[in-house]
């Protein structure tokens, strides 16, 4: 399997190395190509040309938008963007975004980036390689980066 990393010099957590760390510890039979652009609103064309042009199969997008009002628009518009390039690709691009005011503090933040980044990761594995343990997990109230909710 080819799998497309792509992540952003914006972000103040390399979570695509976290990714791809995860992934490699269960996972030996995968290629990864990675693509860095400059911040969130770069990574719908980076997926989408990972895809296209490099025959991922599945694409990972990893983006820190920071706190202000306009750094949540440009996030809401990257996430549009994503979607689009899923329809457009019929290809999974799995966004794993941290804002950088869901953190207590930079160590919270920090534990948060990574333990998204590896959560997100773990969902791709089981979402390619094991389905039916994924199945098991529908309507659990699963999170990712914290702690779970759980089920109603």
């Amino acid at each position: 399997m080819k799998m497309g990393i792509c992540d952003t010099t914006f972000a103040r957590f390399d979570m695509a190395a976290a990714a791809v760390d995860q992934i490699k510890g269960q996972i030996t039979n995968i290629t990864f190509v990675r693509r860095t652009v400059p911040g969130v609103k770069d990574l719908p064309v980076a997926s989408k040309k990972l895809i296209e042009e490099e025959g991922c199969e599945l694409v990972m997008a990893f983006g820190m938008p920071g706190p202000e009002e306009m750094d949540k628009i440009c996030a809401h518009e990257a996430s549009t963007g994503i979607i689009q390039a899923q329809l457009m690709t019929n290809t999974h691009i799995i966004e794993v975004f941290v804002h950088e005011d869901e953190g207590e503090n930079e160590k919270d933040l920090k534990v948060l980036a990574e333990n998204r980044a590896r959560q997100h990761a773990d969902n791709v594995i089981k979402m390619v390689f094991k389905p039916e343990k994924f199945r098991r997990e529908a309507g659990m109230g699963m999170r990712e980066g914290r702690e779970d909710k759980g089920p109603l």
